[in-house]
């Protein structure tokens, strides 16, 4: 078996040949081996957890999307308020370095929901980013935006970390786990609330509608799934409807009457008990499923010319059809991935950009424009190191082409 079918079997991430490829040389060059074939052959169980750690991608921040934290809060307040003695059950999956469940704890604290009234779970494939989320101290990194005055009711420097507060940290419960391989049958309708976002932008399409499937039977019939936005189109293909709620990407297992009501929508750029949410040129809007672009021949690459034509138009709605057409004939397209990021751009949703480019960089980390642009971006969002970063792979990528052209 080679790389990169390994990694996907094991991972079940949609991984390129030359990410795959790249890994197992960073680990031979760490070993001091030179036979590929025969290291993938004897590979143990903790080499390949060690691989692994290679190709996971465990990105986060605290309160990123802050609209999504504050929706989760006006449904667990509602729920308790019908039911006082419930314990509600929130599931963060990936959990990354603890961000997101962090989060989730901090704005149930500052909606003063009892510690006993909930219970937040946490599973991550890598045991280094869980390391990291137990241990619960951060860089400066994991604190974007302008409004920060969360770190300093929850966290304690250190230096130049910062230690979150212990009796957040004994709020949740961090485990390992990999999606595809959890055992539904004992978890069935465990969760009134599931954080599932950005991961099913890693998967193929039947992968992406196995993890839906067990996501589906975790989910209590009344529960919310939230979900990153170019994620929402696969769940509405799968069993889910997308709610409305501001700046938040909320799905339901059905129709129900009920649910609408209990997501009522903040007052502009005010979230009860979290942080400020982003200004309207930060804030992404809500989803819609995209329609299905029409094509006589289904050939991606002219799907990609078409959606290039109509952004230079200003149809970015359009563009983005186009390009989800060519992402579902194929789905590791990076060129697909780089374009929804421009049209994201453009339409005024960074942090959805954010996200396409980054999947088109881990699709084709040579990618020059994605990584320019992520440079960009992340030093917009005051993150100069990962910018300086993503600044020198470019250079390295520019360098290289240079060179060629001179050998020929």
């Amino acid at each position: 078996m080679n790389a990169q079918d390994l990694l996907r079997d094991h991972t079940g991430l949609d991984l390129s040949a030359q990410v795959a490829q790249r890994a197992v040389a960073s680990r031979l060059a760490l070993l001091g081996l030179t036979d590929a074939d025969a290291y993938l052959r004897s590979i143990t169980p903790q080499e390949l957890k060690a691989l692994v750690e290679l190709v996971v991608v465990p990105e986060s921040w605290m309160f990123r999307d802050a609209e999504a934290f504050a929706a989760a809060i006006r449904f667990v307040c509602a729920r308790l308020a019908e039911a006082p003695g419930r314990m509600l059950r929130i599931l963060s999956i990936p959990c990354a370095g603890g961000e997101e469940p962090y989060s989730i704890a901090m704005a149930l604290a500052d909606a003063g929901v009892a510690h006993s009234a909930t219970l937040i779970e946490a599973f991550d494939l890598s045991e280094a980013a869980l390391a990291r989320a137990r241990a619960g101290r951060y860089t400066r990194n994991a604190f974007r935006g302008v409004d920060l005055s969360f770190r300093e009711r929850h966290f304690t420097q250190v230096g130049l970390e910062y230690q979150i507060n212990e009796a957040l940290r004994e709020r949740v419960k961090f485990s390992q786990a990999n999606l595809l391989e959890i055992d539904t049958a004992a978890s069935v309708g465990r969760y009134d609330i599931l954080f599932c976002r950005n991961l099913l932008i890693y998967f193929d399409a039947a992968t992406t509608a196995t993890a839906i499937a067990k996501l589906r039977l975790m989910l209590a019939d009344d529960g919310l799934l939230f979900a990153g936005y170019a994620e929402v189109p696969a769940f509405c293909s799968h069993g889910f409807t997308a709610l409305r709620s501001p700046g938040a990407f909320v799905l339901t297992k059905d129709h129900r009457a009920d649910l609408p009501a209990i997501l009522p929508a903040a007052a502009p750029n005010r979230a009860p008990s979290a942080p400020r949410a982003p200004r309207a040129s930060e804030r992404p809007v809500a989803a819609k499923a995209a329609p299905r672009a029409q094509t006589p021949d289904g050939d991606p690459l002219l799907l990609l010319q078409q959606a290039s034509r109509l952004a230079d138009q200003g149809d970015y709605t359009g563009a983005a059809v186009a390009c989800h057409a060519a992402l579902a004939l194929d789905a590791n397209s990076a060129d697909a991935c780089y374009l929804l990021g421009l049209v994201s751009e453009c339409a005024g949703k960074p942090g959805v950009a954010d996200d396409y480019w980054r999947r088109c960089v881990y699709l084709q980390p040579d990618h020059y424009e994605a990584l320019c642009h992520l440079a960009l971006l992340t030093e917009n969002n005051g993150d100069a190191t990962q910018a300086e970063s993503f600044r020198q792979r470019a250079a390295r990528v520019y360098s290289r082409h240079e060179y060629r052209k001179l050998a020929r």
